[in-house]
């Protein structure tokens, strides 16, 4: 195994070496703090930005039905334009995602093993690229389908690296207190990508397919450039230390009652630097499992719509009329605005009751009505069709928001590890790992399904949705007991608070 670095050997963002103002003391804590939230939101936002294209060119490169019939005289893009088209397109995303789920496994254990800087650098670096490499079919006119699987393939590889690092990042510069605010306004970098993504995309659209695809490309790497001159990973790097960190380290040198046999993840040694969590020991952690199983789910159903809501507003007519392409790609990011203000909900109600399970079992509820009245009444007309996306939007994204970032580093950071920052990118990885096996289901079943009609999509999403709540039962009532045993709720309050 790969031993973790030393302080001493992180190397230092150049850009701090080049603007030596940017240094303390010169700059305080908070302003670092905040640069690191700043610096992680655009880098994961360019991450977002460079997936969506596919989603927009999908009813570009697809087939075009009439009811239940092929459309001959919109030619698509070979091999995605025959009566399969949809399947293959399902597949293009099952070769991203399912390679996004592998390495983000392993990209967890290396993040909490080398410079997260340089590591996220070269995540980022790799997308763009091969984000580009894609849209160069267009001029190179490439229809193999095994060329357009395999640059997939590459890109889920280097777009794993990118959220065990951020949300690592993020981890080692903020403590718990407010943690699921934080973060939920943090985590608004998906929807936000997305809707940058959906604009580029959609804006050059009219030019050729292939700019979708290179612009955002490009995006990446220039904000990695930035990510290189300027993110630093760690307080201690800059000589900070976090409030309450001095009595973690004192309680661990002292010999804390925590047993190292049980635990494993203490290293022996005068600094006090704590060893990479196993992976199976990671699994183990309490609540790893079931919010692990629940993000399965709740990300089946939120890419489902990432990649394959556009294509479905193109081929549904609203008010009797069927949209344009770029329409549909740029009235899509309606679902993306609900989705910023669904994670900042979500985290401000969890911290409000101090109960993460409650808030994600609450809002993945609330989400089946909203799906199914965006269903059945979307397509009569505007007013309806956009409050109702945007309350899907806010409903699904909620859990699945504060999963992947509050919760995540809540476990990555619990009492039974003594807070050891290097096992958080591990845990993220599990819990965000095991929801993108669900993210690479969900859009690869709406290929099939959706040809038998999209009542079919929507009753599979909401049947997700029931399993997603289903993980999360027993945790819910350990928290409603616990609340209940501390005084911090009473039976007449706990729906007021």
């Amino acid at each position: 195994m790969l031993q973790p670095q030393d302080q001493e050997t992180v190397s230092l963002a150049p850009g701090l070496n080049l603007f030596p103002t940017l240094k303390p003391p010169n700059k305080t804590l908070i302003f670092h703090q905040i640069t690191a939230l700043v610096i992680t939101f655009f880098a994961y936002a360019s991450f977002h930005a460079s997936r969506k294209p596919p989603s927009i060119v999908k009813s570009v490169l697809g087939p075009t039905f009439d009811g239940s019939n092929l459309r001959s005289n919109d030619p698509g893009w070979a091999p995605f334009n025959g009566p399969d088209g949809t399947h293959r397109l399902g597949e293009l995303d099952l070769a991203f995602l399912t390679s996004y789920s592998v390495g983000m496994y392993f990209a967890g254990h290396v993040g909490d093993t080398i410079d997260l800087r340089l590591f996220l650098v070269f995540g980022m670096m790799g997308s763009g690229l091969f984000t580009i490499i894609f849209g160069l079919a267009y001029w190179l006119s490439v229809h193999l389908l095994v060329y357009f699987v395999g640059v997939q393939i590459f890109c889920g590889l280097f777009q794993s690296i990118g959220w065990p690092c951020v949300v690592a990042v993020l981890g080692n510069w903020f403590g718990k207190a407010k943690r699921g605010l934080i973060m939920g306004v943090w985590n608004s970098h998906t929807s936000i990508g997305n809707i940058i993504g959906s604009v580029l995309a959609s804006g050059v659209l009219e030019f050729g397919w292939g700019w979708s695809f290179v612009l955002p490309g490009f995006l990446v790497i220039f904000v990695g450039v930035f990510v290189f001159l300027f993110l630093v990973v760690r307080p201690e790097d800059l000589g900070f230390e976090l409030p309450g960190k001095e009595v973690e380290l004192m309680n661990v040198e002292n010999g804390d009652k925590v047993e190292n046999e049980e635990v494993g993840l203490l290293e022996s040694g005068s600094s006090g630097s704590l060893q990479a969590i196993g992976f199976l020991e990671a699994w183990k952690l309490p609540r790893v499992a079931p919010f692990a199983f629940c993000l399965f789910f709740s990300k089946l159903v939120a890419y489902t719509f990432l990649y394959w809501l556009p294509f479905y507003i193109r081929h549904t007519a609203v008010a009797g009329v069927h949209l344009s392409h770029k329409t549909a790609g740029i009235l899509s990011t309606i679902f993306d605005i609900g989705g910023v203000f669904g994670g900042i909900l979500a985290g401000l109600i969890s911290d409000m009751i101090e109960a993460r399970a409650v808030t994600s079992v609450a809002f993945l509820l609330l989400s089946i009505p909203a799906l199914v009245l965006y269903r059945t009444y979307g397509s009569i007309s505007m007013i309806t069709n956009i409050p109702l996306m945007f309350l899907s939007g806010l409903l699904v994204n909620g859990p699945y928001s504060l999963i992947t970032t509050a919760v995540a580093a809540d476990l990555g950071t619990q009492d039974l590890i003594k807070g050891n920052s290097r096992a958080l990118a591990t845990v993220t990885a599990i819990i965000d790992g095991t929801g993108s096996v669900g993210a690479a289901l969900g859009p690869l079943l709406a290929g099939y399904i959706s040809t038998r009609g999209w009542n079919s999509v929507f009753f599979m999403l909401i049947v997700s949705i029931l399993f997603a709540g289903m993980f999360l039962i027993r945790i819910v009532k350990a928290e409603i007991r616990e609340k209940l045993n501390e005084g911090k709720w009473h039976w007449n309050s706990i729906t007021t608070q």
